[in-house]
């Protein structure tokens, strides 16, 4: 956690939020063995109403327009999250975008929608209800049926992969201008490339490719370097391709940052964090990745009703992801990979003592996938174009 004060005095200012994540419902139709909500130290879900009320959601909404005025946003990003956000059917999103929607934009604010959702809910009426209020799909699948079927269950443990791949279908062929991207958790003990090559025949503007949430209590499976192995390999045959097929969006931020640019994402390099995410009974959390350390992680005490997101911005777990390079662990800031890595994702820092002090427990695969890519650049520059 950060001393608040003793970041003021040092100069540092905070920067307004940009992305709002609303947890609309707080269970899910699926039970994938990885998942960050349910499956990890953080079992706040269970105190959690499984709906967020119109009220809640229009409070949020005078919240993120009232923070937006202040600040002089032109616009921002709302994010419908869960659990699985479509368990709210085509008519209650259709309700919670038409009142978020209004209260934003006729604050002056112009909002951009998109759900991430596990695709299983897709139906030919949501993806209608989607692309009237002009909502974004992001969809969650982990490659071809076998590798997917292994994590991403349904509570009786059949696989979801038919049903996710019907609806993705359904988004690519019959409403591209919606289709927003792909997560892909990582698994390490499958192929990398077919994995990377099983996501194409939908063509996905984007790939997030995601590290498992893990910290030095709790480590993700497999060998150290495991990971950044992994993604070296996916970065080749994705660099290699004779024309580009799709965004990576970790490789993509990673080699315009060891090219001298700067990262959009707050979990690589010292970009700052902008994301706020609000739970279904109106309390402000911090990065979900955070559940992965102890109980209430994420948790701030802060909420809707009682507090703008100006204060949220002053809460010490806020400050800390916006704090730079003040925060970071000694080895982190003797580190000649400092601007490219930024010491990882906040949450991948934390150990049994409580603190997030320190490198990533993904430090030593970044560093491989990082020169990996420098050795790409370096012998890119010498070929013929």
């Amino acid at each position: 956690m950060a001393d608040v004060e003793a970041l003021l005095e040092q100069g540092w200012r905070p920067v307004p939020l940009r992305q709002f994540v609303l947890k609309i419902r707080s269970r899910c139709n699926l039970a994938c063995d990885y998942c960050i909500i349910y499956e990890h130290a953080d079992q706040t879900w269970r105190r959690q109403p499984r709906v967020m009320s119109a009220e809640t959601v229009r409070q949020t909404a005078r919240r993120i327009a009232e923070h937006a005025a202040r600040h002089a946003l032109p616009h921002v990003r709302i994010v419908l999250h869960g659990g699985e956000p479509l368990l709210a059917g085509p008519m209650g999103i259709g309700r919670i975008v038409g009142a978020l929607r209004e209260i934003v934009e006729d604050a002056g604010t112009e909002a951009e929608f998109t759900v991430q959702t596990n695709g299983t809910l897709l139906s030919p009426r949501m993806l209608h209800t989607l692309a009237e209020h002009g909502v974004r799909v992001g969809v969650s699948v982990d490659g071809d049926r076998q590798t997917h079927d292994a994590h991403r269950r349904t509570s009786s443990g059949s696989g979801s992969y038919d049903r996710v791949m019907a609806g993705l279908h359904r988004l690519s062929d019959q409403f591209p201008q919606l289709y927003a991207g792909l997560l892909c958790t990582i698994d390490p003990t499958r192929d990398p490339v077919a994995v990377y090559e099983s996501l194409l025949p939908t063509r996905p503007p984007l790939i997030d490719f995601l590290l498992p949430h893990a910290h030095w209590g709790a480590r993700p499976p497999g060998p150290s370097g495991a990971y950044g192995t992994w993604l070296a390999a996916v970065f080749d045959r994705w660099a290699g391709a004779p024309r580009k097929e799709t965004s990576v969006r970790l490789l993509d931020e990673l080699l315009h940052a060891v090219l001298g640019g700067r990262s959009r994402l707050d979990w690589v390099g010292l970009t700052r964090s902008v994301s706020a995410f609000v739970e279904a009974d109106g309390g402000i959390h911090q990065n979900d990745a955070l559940r992965t350390g102890h109980d209430g992680a994420s948790a701030t005490g802060l909420d809707v009703f009682r507090h703008s997101f100006d204060d949220v911005l002053l809460h010490p777990g806020f400050a800390a992801r916006q704090s730079g390079r003040r925060l970071l662990a000694e080895q982190c800031l003797n580190c000649a990979e400092l601007s490219v890595c930024g010491g990882g994702e906040y949450g991948h820092r934390y150990g049994p003592d409580g603190g997030y002090r320190r490198p990533t427990v993904y430090c030593a695969d970044l560093l491989l996938l990082i020169r990996h890519i420098r050795r790409w650049v370096a012998g890119s520059a010498g070929r013929p174009q």
